[in-house]
């Protein structure tokens, strides 16, 4: 078994599939097969079910999963450190994030990082709650993580580094229900139909304290999709409720935004791995948390 063996593993793991794997990869399908077959053997396991075009991994497959991702991060790790004897230059950085500190800091954390080191390669992954943050950098899907939680989570194979608050906004139609103003008492909600985040998110648990306090709202949309909420704020399906970052978006589309009265807040933080990061996300994290 080699590190290559475990890469092809873990594009067939990451893209679905024998055939998106192989894309991935730049390479023929029936050579990764034929490199997953002699992965197979060496292990002694099969690490996938082969249902007609489509796999299913095994007991073993998963179970090989994690140290796969470790190995082949060491790799790229052992590469980078080399490669940054004459500073940063190059190299990838991967960062997990929730949708809407995508939004904001980590665009203007990632403009930074930019001006600083403009050859190294920068990719978000999506993470739509702060276990799935917290499980690709553990994992080693991604390097860094950035999160954001009503209270952060203890955890003891991560690092967390707290970066910011960012209160909770309303986001209403310009053409009512309310009257523009700085701020919106809870209990003016009452009646009004909300798009909201999903379980698991600040967003949803601060409607689930707004109807838990007797302010009678309901539910008009859930989604996982935060770009979809001003859209449909816009077209009068319901008021948004938000974090902070999508302030600007909303204002410049000629929604309303107003603030929570009394104000919510999310808490923010940095995920990193613990051990060694490649010299690109050691960076990356110096330049985020120097900034503040």
């Amino acid at each position: 078994m080699d590190v290559r063996q475990l890469e092809y593993f873990l594009a067939v793991v990451d893209h679905g599939g024998f055939n998106k794997g192989a894309k991935a990869l730049f390479m023929a399908q029936p050579s990764l097969s034929q490199a997953i077959r002699s992965l197979e053997k060496d292990l002694g396991s099969q690490l996938f079910h082969r249902i007609g075009r489509r796999v299913v991994l095994t007991e073993a497959g998963r179970a090989l999963i994690e140290p796969a991702r470790q190995a082949v991060r060491s790799l790229e790790v052992a590469r980078a450190s080399v490669a940054s004897v004459q500073g940063v230059r190059s190299g990838r950085v991967a960062i997990a994030s929730m949708p809407s500190p995508a939004v904001e800091p980590l665009s203007t954390m990632i403009g930074r990082f930019r001006d600083r080191y403009p050859g190294v390669e920068v990719v978000i992954r999506d993470a739509p709650v702060p276990a799935s943050v917290i499980e690709q950098v553990r994992t080693g899907v991604t390097e860094l993580g950035l999160l954001s939680a009503w209270e952060l989570p203890t955890v003891a194979d991560v690092r967390l580094h707290p970066v910011e608050e960012q209160r909770f906004v309303l986001v209403a139609p310009p053409d009512g229900p309310f009257e523009p103003a700085r701020s919106m008492p809870r209990e003016r909600l009452a009646g009004q139909r909300l798009i909201v985040g999903e379980q698991g998110t600040g967003l949803r648990r601060l409607v689930e304290e707004i109807r838990a306090s007797g302010v009678d709202v309901s539910i008009a949309v859930e989604s996982e999709h935060r770009e979809a909420f001003l859209p449909l704020v816009l077209k009068g399906v319901g008021i948004g409720v938000l974090a902070e970052a999508w302030r600007p978006l909303a204002e410049r589309a000629g929604a309303l935004v107003f603030e929570l009265d009394p104000p919510a807040s999310l808490r923010l933080a940095l995920v990193s791995r613990k051990g060694w990061l490649s010299p690109a996300a050691g960076a990356f994290l110096d330049a985020a948390l120097n900034d503040l």
